[in-house]
């Protein structure tokens, strides 16, 4: 399918309604799929990434990359990740370094849901076509634990303890610099990066609370290991409030300092714990794992 450019000649509807009304007689495509494609981003308007609600301007250009559900449908791949728990509602996964959580623009395959498509027979369909059983996602350079929903009653009542912050996550990060004090909370909003679509920042405009507490585990000479338990979700989020106080992760190549970028790793960040009641039975579940091999040898390097 060739893609399609619009000129909006005329203040007009939201972007989903102008779309799926525009793409009405040769896809028929539903309202809710055109929503999906905007938020894949095969949609964007003036070359940007919009929410599906945005109020389409006089001389605004929309950019369409049509396609078909059998084009978005992520196919099952044998991808490497380790299953930490599963039953028939929920699966714990541990997420490797340098594994996309789900396909997109970039990543057509090969992803987390790649590999739960082809281990597992039955996933949620609330994510749609690119993301099935997804409740929350990693970062591609962050390891460790996420939860997977197996059927659409789990995946809301997750969505809603998330939202709740009824899931107690906790992460380690070997971040820059000595962190005063011991404890502290970092309550300071997010939003996207003016200057900068792929990045976060913290803001006033256009921003969402977050909350993150980190505690220092252990300090080295020129770098803390501390644990991070959020409050919210934010995309994110500990990557950006770690650059707020001037203590970035280390290996951050989007938000730590320049020579950040050689390290292949990436951010030392790791998922190391998750607690929550279970979405339908609510019996309590607590899950650790360890660091993976790369980020203790970083430590035991510079402990030297």
């Amino acid at each position: 399918m060739e893609p399609i450019t619009i000129e909006i000649t005329t203040n007009s509807d939201r972007l989903d309604k102008y779309v799926t009304d525009y793409l009405k007689q040769d896809y028929d495509f539903s309202r809710s799929y055109v929503q999906s494609l905007i938020k894949q981003g095969f949609i964007k308007v003036n070359d940007n990434l919009v929410s599906s609600n945005y109020n389409l301007l006089i001389g605004d250009i929309i950019t369409i990359d049509p396609k078909s559900p059998e084009e978005l449908n992520a196919i099952p791949q044998d991808v490497d990740f380790e299953i930490v728990y599963q039953d028939k509602d929920i699966i714990v996964v541990n997420k490797p370094n340098h594994l996309v959580v789900h396909p997109a623009i970039g990543n057509p395959d090969k992803t987390l849901v790649n590999g739960l498509l082809f281990k597992i027979k039955d996933l949620s369909s609330i994510g749609g076509y690119l993301r099935p059983g997804i409740v929350h996602r990693l970062d591609k350079d962050t390891t460790g634990l996420m939860i997977v929903a197996k059927n659409d009653k789990a995946h809301k009542r997750l969505t809603e303890m998330l939202a709740n912050n009824e899931i107690y996550k906790e992460y380690l990060a070997l971040v820059h610099g000595n962190v005063e004090p011991n404890k502290g909370k970092i309550d300071a909003p997010i939003g996207r990066d003016k200057n900068n679509r792929k990045k976060m920042t913290v803001t006033e405009i256009n921003s969402k609370k977050a909350v993150t507490n980190f505690e220092v585990v252990k300090r080295f000479d020129k770098f803390s290991l501390l644990s991070c338990v959020i409050e919210t979700g934010r995309t994110h989020q500990i990557r950006v409030h770690m650059a707020f106080i001037k203590h970035p992760v280390l290996g951050d190549h989007l938000y730590a300092f320049k020579e950040d970028k050689n390290i292949e790793f990436g951010q030392f960040l790791h998922s190391h714990k998750l607690s929550f009641d279970h979405p339908v039975t609510n019996e309590r579940f607590e899950f650790s794992c360890e660091l993976p091999k790369e980020f203790n040898d970083k430590i035991v390097e510079i402990e030297k």
